[in-house]
């Protein structure tokens, strides 16, 4: 007997809202079992070449975790495109400035290089505080 490798067709993917609570958590910890829903492993029918994953609100990002000298010693690059033009922002005054992009920053190094990955991304939804405007779509929250 044969027995036929299950490919999900884009008809069938359904896409669930979740929501999870960052306070406290450990930030790579969270960030890979975030980015895991976001590409849909956690569901049977994950299929790699397509967008099997679910939508993801995360809440309380300025209270995340992390360990050891990070908030100090971490730096976020960026650079302007003009000569000379790179800037370095620590853990600590990225947290302060937009603690939204530092959870952001980490779940999308996990993601795919590719336009698939940049799809996945554009799921994830971060929040500073506790309060989000997703309160329609009814999000499930996601035990990690």
């Amino acid at each position: 007997m044969i027995q036929k490798t299950y490919t999900a067709r884009p008809a069938e993917i359904k896409h669930d809202w979740w929501i999870v609570d960052a306070e406290g958590q450990t930030l790579g910890r969270l960030a890979s079992k975030i980015a895991s829903v976001l590409r849909g492993k956690h569901k049977p029918m994950y299929t790699p070449n397509l967008d099997t994953g679910d939508f993801v609100i995360i809440i309380n990002a300025e209270k995340i975790r992390v360990t050891g000298n990070k908030e100090l010693e971490k730096v976020y690059y960026r650079h302007s495109r003009y000569p000379g033009g790179l800037y370095g922002v620590t853990l600590q005054d990225q947290r302060r400035q937009h603690p939204e992009r530092i959870l952001e920053a980490a779940i999308k190094g996990m993601l795919p290089k590719n336009s698939l990955g940049r799809h996945m991304f554009m799921k994830l939804k971060v929040y500073a505080g506790p309060t989000h405007p997703h309160e329609a779509q009814k999000p499930q929250p996601l035990e990690l």
